[in-house]
């Protein structure tokens, strides 16, 4: 805005200095052009240094959960932690200000909302009435409104909560499964015959996963999401990740333009999906920093770095393919299946290169009989319980090492009979076993495999 005013004044400047009294207007006209050079000059660091402006931050109380919403002019980097006697969530926004007109409102578990400057960020400081397990994420501009940073209260569970939880005085981990249920929030997923919402019964089928798989000794389940608020789909996984999950489970309901279908599925990333985000990390590792499998990428060449994702994104594939197939086998126990064997689709909360994930259509919202049974608690009570014993038969021949499970549940010698597609060296990951010790204990030269054969199972390695 301040160009045109600056040619103006050139403009003016070569028919002043000429007149008798135009010294004065020409020295004018510097002074006012420096003013306005050195706006321009100044006043545009001191805007991008604090770009960061809060300007509320509102609180809402859903089904006993507190949801504290900051509201930003731009995205937030910032650090979230808790602190006990009393007990408070401290957040410290980098380069942060108040806005002009800022305003707060407490609610819920938030007693309180204080805030003051933290050197050169801005630090917000909630008062809880009770300790809460916490969780955070930023949501990007939507619908006229920008930047918020959300912070959960009571509901689902940070990394933190999970991993302390998780482990027991032997020193043994819960084996941990993170349940998402799809949609949520302004995206209501699928609508049925009688006006049924896929994210409202994705979160009751998720919710009754959790219960019965928390009352599983050696298992934890943590929601992505445990109210009706939308996730984009990467932060999705990366909740898993960074809960250190063994399993991610996405929960969803099937929809068709005829009420027809009907029936569960199971489906797991295609390997094209899997290419797509390993090209993704390769070219993002230099400034994330990502983890794969426990390894940095950001410091190994191209060839390494393709390498170490080859391989983790096989054996994640491998798990994945495997606790689906036990989940799809379960299901069908309870009622009918869309498809006898597990499907593959590029769907992006599944591209975790170091999870095994998996997405349950968990039967079809648009069928009218299906509608009523996912109404029905008993019937998503039984869904529960058939994806947990999938996932519990998945995970008692192949426990990750250091879990109860490991310890207590694996027998020591198993079978496995062969099916069409099997090769030693899924059959070896399934099982948890080496190749070499699957062709000793069956007295295996080559690698041909006929199907219906039943191999002996040594003890895991």
């Amino acid at each position: 805005m301040s160009t045109p005013a600056y040619h103006t004044d050139n403009s003016r400047e070569s028919g002043c200095i000429v007149g008798g009294q135009g010294v004065e207007s020409a020295i004018m006209a510097i002074v006012v052009r420096y003013l306005l050079l050195s706006c321009v000059i100044g006043c545009w660091p001191l805007a991008s240094a604090h770009a960061t402006e809060l300007q509320s931050l509102q609180t809402r109380v859903e089904d006993g959960r507190t949801r504290a919403e900051l509201h930003l002019a731009a995205r937030p980097d910032y650090k979230l932690f808790t602190l006990g006697n009393p007990d408070r969530v401290v957040i410290d926004i980098k380069g942060g200000e108040l806005g002009r007109g800022f305003a707060s409102q407490a609610g819920g578990v938030i007693g309180q909302v204080r805030h003051g400057a933290q050197g050169e960020d801005l630090r917000v400081v909630l008062d809880l009435s009770s300790a809460s397990q916490v969780r955070s994420f930023v949501l990007a501009p939507e619908q006229g409104q920008g930047h918020r940073l959300v912070v959960e209260l009571g509901g689902g569970a940070t990394a933190e909560p999970v991993r302390s939880a998780a482990v027991d005085q032997a020193g043994e981990r819960d084996i941990v499964i993170a349940i998402d249920p799809g949609h949520g929030g302004k995206d209501p997923g699928a609508i049925g015959p009688a006006g049924s919402r896929e994210k409202d019964i994705v979160l009751a089928v998720s919710r009754e996963l959790k219960r019965v798989i928390d009352a599983e000794r050696g298992l934890k389940a943590v929601l992505t999401r445990d109210s009706d608020a939308y996730l984009p789909h990467g932060q999705r996984y990366q909740i898993a990740r960074e809960a250190e999950a063994d399993l991610f489970v996405s929960i969803h309901a099937d929809a068709f333009k005829r009420p027809n279908p009907r029936g569960s599925s199971v489906f797991v990333l295609s390997r094209n999906g899997a290419s797509s985000e390993a090209a993704r990390w390769l070219a993002e590792r230099e400034n994330a920093a990502d983890l794969v499998g426990g390894v940095r990428l950001n410091d190994k060449d191209d060839l390494l770095a393709t390498v170490l994702l080859d391989l983790s994104q096989g054996a994640t594939l491998e798990a994945s393919n495997a606790v689906a197939e036990n989940i799809l086998r379960s299901l069908g126990h309870v009622g009918n299946v869309h498809k006898n064997s597990v499907q593959r689709a590029n769907f992006i909360v599944l591209r975790s290169p170091d999870v095994p994930s998996v997405l349950i259509e968990t039967a079809f919202i648009s069928n009218p009989v299906e509608e009523r049974n996912l109404n029905d608690p008993q019937h998503r009570r039984r869904l529960a319980l058939a994806i947990r014993d999938g996932i519990k038969d998945y995970f008692s021949v192949s426990p990750p090492h250091g879990t109860w499970y490991a310890a207590n549940v694996v027998p020591r010698e198993r079978h496995h009979r062969v099916v069409r597609g099997d090769t030693l060296s899924r059959i070896a990951l399934r099982h948890g076993v080496s190749v070499q010790s699957l062709r000793s204990a069956n007295g295996i030269a080559g690698d041909t495999l006929h199907v219906g054969r039943v191999l002996r199972i040594p003890g895991s390695s």
